[in-house]
């Protein structure tokens, strides 16, 4: 009866727990000095080029949309999936996952 309730117990707890795992993405936008925001909560990111971070759970991808501005060129929103597979910040960011718009002048 002891031994079936540690077991119950060590069932409970493992699947209540998620691991951390990250991954990175690399904007890049031609011309350079775009501002990127995070269209989820309208985080600003940084300005082209960047590398940001990104946390998740047990290596599920995660689903971005980012606005990409510029003075003099049209505003671009583009979506894609972070793949946060790696296990710490630093190996994320060693191989981070390049993300390239070309922004197109206003006229």
């Amino acid at each position: 009866m002891v031994y079936l309730l540690a077991v119950a117990a060590m069932l409970q707890l493992t699947a209540c727990g998620s691991s951390k795992t990250y991954g990175d993405v690399k904007f890049i936008t031609i011309p350079p000095g775009a501002q990127v925001v995070n269209l989820k909560d309208d985080t600003n990111l940084g300005m082209t080029p960047v590398q940001v971070t990104w946390e998740g759970k047990d290596g599920k991808p995660e689903y971005v949309t980012v606005e990409l501005t510029k003075k003099g060129y049209k505003n671009d929103i583009t979506s894609f999936w972070v793949n946060t597979r790696h296990e710490t910040r630093e190996a994320a960011a060693a191989e981070p996952q390049p993300v390239t718009v070309e922004l197109q002048k206003r006229k």
